[in-house]
């Protein structure tokens, strides 16, 4: 192990915090601040000199677009033959928000988690911040180590052990039905409409808006007009924590 890795474990102001993170990673981590950043939930978040919060959301939203793409050269390379709706939807089962906080409660990221616990309910803690922070240090893991660092992570430290993908291909997550059912058990008007796309964007392309009580809860885009509904219905599955 590197003489600067060691110091880390050792000897840093912050070696209990690199050890956790090397028992649950596997590695140690370059830039620890990234991964303090990381597990910093936004009830804790305060505003930095340069207008910024420092909390884990800018990392939840990079994590977010790479966790996707490595997911989805997963599936493309295990699924020569499956038309583009099939990966779609196999993604989603994948990076959906409940899937994720259980991947993120297995690992042990709710001992990491910085939160005030005055502020943020039972239901957010559940249904939410886990996976956001699994997100978040995916950005992280990324920004520390690069694209192919981070995909080896993922495919070797998370799938591998945490995901069954042909499992996962029998198991319906009908998001649409669940959302609809919600909506009746609480009285709630629901409809997924269609709005036009913006300028540059293909007319074969359909954006669907899942309206419930007239206030959109989620947005679905795809070439398919019944997965771009799932879409939509998942997203707001997650917005609402259902």
């Amino acid at each position: 192990m590197p003489l600067f890795d060691l110091y880390k474990l050792y000897l840093s102001p912050n070696k209990e915090f690199v050890k956790k993170l090397k028992n649950i990673l596997g590695f140690v981590p370059g830039n620890v601040t990234l991964y303090r950043m990381a597990f910093r939930h936004r009830s804790v978040a305060k505003v930095l000199k340069n207008g910024s919060r420092s909390s884990n959301e800018r990392l939840e939203f990079l994590g977010d677009a790479i966790l996707g793409a490595v997911i989805a050269e997963l599936l493309f390379k295990s699924y020569p033959y499956k038309e583009e709706g099939f990966l779609t939807e196999m993604r989603s089962k994948i990076v959906n928000r409940a899937n994720l906080n259980q991947l993120a409660r297995k690992m042990g990221f709710d001992q990491l988690i910085i939160f005030d616990q005055k502020t943020v309910n039972v239901q957010t803690k559940h249904h939410s911040m886990l996976g956001d922070a699994f997100e978040a240090l995916v950005g992280a893991v990324y920004l520390d180590k690069g694209y192919n660092f981070t995909k080896n992570f993922l495919l070797r430290r998370i799938v591998k052990p945490y995901i069954d993908i042909h499992t996962l291909e029998m198991t319906e997550t009908n998001f649409k039905s669940k959302l609809i059912e919600w909506c009746q058990r609480h009285g709630k008007d629901i409809s997924f409409d269609m709005v036009e796309n913006g300028e540059g964007e293909s007319t074969k392309l359909f954006t669907i808006h899942a309206i419930i009580d007239s206030e959109n809860h989620g947005i679905g885009r795809d070439y398919n007009k019944k997965n771009a509904e799932k879409l939509a219905a998942e997203k707001a599955c997650e917005s609402l924590a259902i």
